[in-house]
């Protein structure tokens, strides 16, 4: 099944289950439904068109995510990588990066992403006036979330991807995170302390949510 919205043509991929509700979650190759046995086709359709600003904005932001994958951003700058073999690992030119292969830019946003996570974690733990436990840091690939914490064990996972925003979208996760050692849910409470030592989180939100 197809549908057109806007000017984007979406495949639709129905699951059908003893569903009470119905269900839509926008993926890179289209729409799923997740709805009831009797759910008809027209119902279906009716259903779509009434999220439509809403699967439009998701898809867009899907596109922008894929398109970032498949460039080289290093720190919230984007570079176009040239393939030199006179260089010996690594270099920047402004816009450009000089490397010997590609293979080599995997490592080296993996050694980056360990160096500045430690770092900014030192950093943004030593702004808080609260006692909270000083976190072991894991890295690794996360498909729906910037952090995690784990306040049992005391440690707080980052996205490996988070390499490719700026400090501030860094520091805005650690903090975010740091703060779940204080209140372990997402309560005006827990705000507060993100807003205490992060002011301006809301511009951090923004831009990984528009990435």
């Amino acid at each position: 099944m197809e549908i057109q919205l806007g000017n984007k043509i979406f495949n639709v991929y129905i699951v059908r289950k003893n569903n009470k509700n119905m269900y839509l979650r926008v993926k890179e190759d289209g729409i799923h439904i997740s709805c009831n046995y009797f759910v008809t086709k027209s119902m279906i359709t009716s259903f779509i068109k009434s999220n439509e600003d809403a699967i439009i904005e998701a898809s867009n932001r899907l596109e922008v995510k894929s398109k970032k994958k498949e460039e080289f951003y290093y720190l919230g700058n984007k570079y176009d990588v040239i393939i030199l073999n006179t260089v010996s690992k690594i270099e920047f030119s402004n816009d450009k990066v000089f490397v010997k292969n590609k293979t080599y830019l995997d490592t080296f946003l993996k050694n980056e992403a360990k160096r500045i996570f430690n770092d900014r974690v030192e950093v943004c733990y030593n702004l808080f006036e609260e006692r909270i436990p000083y976190p072991d840091i894991l890295i690794g690939k996360m498909t729906r979330k910037w952090g995690y914490c784990n306040k049992a064990k005391k440690l707080i996972k980052l996205n490996f991807e988070l390499i490719k925003y700026s400090i501030n979208e860094i520091d805005y996760v650690i903090i975010h995170e740091l703060c779940h050692f204080l209140e372990f849910n997402h309560s005006k409470k827990f705000w507060y302390y993100v807003k205490k030592y992060k002011p301006d989180y809301k511009e951090a939100q923004k831009v990984l949510k528009e990435e």
